[in-house]
């Protein structure tokens, strides 16, 4: 497994530290996020997942604990929004170059707004997808939100 990806490049270049842990992806998972948290040995609240929706028919991207469910109606509020919906897989890999499973919020094909749960900034570490099925990257919080130019919002149920 390559350890290079375009979201390892964009966080180097963006002068973000950060370590990366890898694991084995399991594609039959049911929910991606809590199969890496068991796998590399931490709490499922610390390892964040990326969603990728559309608000009023505009993409954005949101980072959640992979534990919890989205709220479409606070995403939607957090983007100044009245409507938002999951976007389509195909169309998620299309705008991220990424692979469903493996969608990092970094360094994505075209830079879309993006919003982060408010209870990622209580962690001193989360963890979340480094752009390949089985990369999690490992990073402090206030940097997920200063290299995505991120608000932080509440987004969950």
């Amino acid at each position: 497994m390559s350890r290079t990806t375009p979201a390892t490049l964009a966080l180097t270049r963006a002068g973000i530290a950060f370590s990366l842990a890898t694991y084995d992806y399991d594609p039959g998972a049911e929910r991606v996020g809590l199969q890496a948290a068991e796998a590399i040995g931490v709490p499922a609240s610390i390892v964040f997942k990326t969603l990728m929706v559309e608000v009023d028919g505009k993409p954005a991207c949101v980072v959640v604990p992979s534990d919890q469910e989205v709220n479409m109606k606070k995403v939607a509020s957090a983007f100044g929004g009245k409507s938002a919906q999951m976007m389509k897989p195909a169309d998620a890999e299309r705008l991220t170059g990424y692979k469903v499973g493996g969608i990092s919020p970094f360094g994505q094909r075209k830079p879309v707004p993006a919003a982060v749960e408010e209870m990622a900034v209580l962690e001193d570490e989360i963890y979340l997808n480094g752009g390949q099925r089985g990369l999690q990257i490992r990073m402090r919080p206030d940097d997920l939100v200063r290299a995505l130019g991120a608000r932080v919002a509440d987004l969950i149920r």
